[in-house]
């Protein structure tokens, strides 16, 4: 059977994964998209998709849902949509960040199949990371569909308690922007050393890509790859030992934790009238 899939919100979360469906072969006449912006909805008609402005149109036509619209308006579009859904029984994908599974069951009517899932923006470039959490209602097929569409734009892994989705949150959620960080740091103190912005920001990204590369294709763990490049008496060791000074792995252990629990404190805040 064909899996129909329709998407609430046209964002650029909701474009990377039509753009990884159909890369993969999928038919444009098996999605579908719902966004109140009629004008974001033309890219996706060129692309053969079936579009509306009307959340409704969608859930007739599909037994995957997925929710791809903003976290402070998830309520008030889920809302009117319960007796919809509830007729219909599709898989619903939440990649809302903050919304737990059961505020969105209840806010749907109850007894739903529901998945939630946290990509991160490189899924807009086809290298995503997306931590997935199934609640009881799913099933091994619609757990393997789940799979299909985040799988789409990179890698997917699942988690077993809704908890570790904030964990995935701090690690591949946010952590996007903790590389662009230390890229922004490099190509800073690069210019400092007498390089000229474009060099500094292309040995930097290109450096960040080898790396990334290496510690995927490699066997051994980033830590060993680490120590390999650190000969003794060398350069890097003397580099290495400005980040143990400053306790770095601390930091990050800090920043990490911070971003988990900010993912918690908005999950309480978001479902609290759920």
């Amino acid at each position: 059977m064909t899996m129909m899939i329709g998407f609430i919100g046209a964002g650029n979360m909701a474009s990377a994964l039509v753009g990884g469906l159909l890369a993969q072969g999928f038919s444009p006449k098996h999605i579908s998209i719902a966004d109140p912006n009629v004008q974001q909805l033309q890219a996706f008609k060129e692309k053969g998709l079936f579009v509306s402005a009307n959340n409704v149109d969608i859930i007739e036509r599909c037994d995957v849902l997925v929710l791809a619209v903003k976290p402070q308006v998830m309520k008030q579009v889920l809302e009117p949509l319960a007796n919809h859904v509830q007729q219909k029984k599709p898989l619903i994908i939440s990649i809302a960040a903050g919304i737990a599974s059961h505020s969105v069951d209840t806010w749907l009517g109850g007894n739903h199949s529901i998945v939630r899932a946290m990509p991160n923006t490189p899924a807009l470039v086809q290298t995503g990371a997306t931590g997935l959490y199934a609640n009881a209602a799913v099933s091994d097929e619609q757990k393997q569909q789940a799979n299909t569409i985040l799988g789409a734009v990179g890698l997917s892994l699942w988690v077993n308690q809704e908890a570790l989705i904030d964990s995935v949150t701090a690690v591949s959620g946010s952590g996007p922007a903790y590389f662009f960080y230390v890229m922004e740091a490099m190509i800073a103190a690069g210019q400092q050393l007498g390089l000229d912005e474009k060099t500094a920001r292309a040995l930097t990204l290109q450096t960040a890509l080898g790396a990334a590369q290496m510690a995927i294709t490699a066997d051994e763990t980033p830590a060993v790859l680490r120590q390999r490049v650190t000969s003794k008496g060398g350069t890097t060791e003397q580099a290495i030992a400005v980040f143990e000074a400053a306790n770095m792995q601390q930091i990050f252990n800090q920043a990490l934790t911070a971003c988990a629990a900010k993912g918690q404190e908005l999950a309480r805040i978001l479902g609290e009238s759920a």
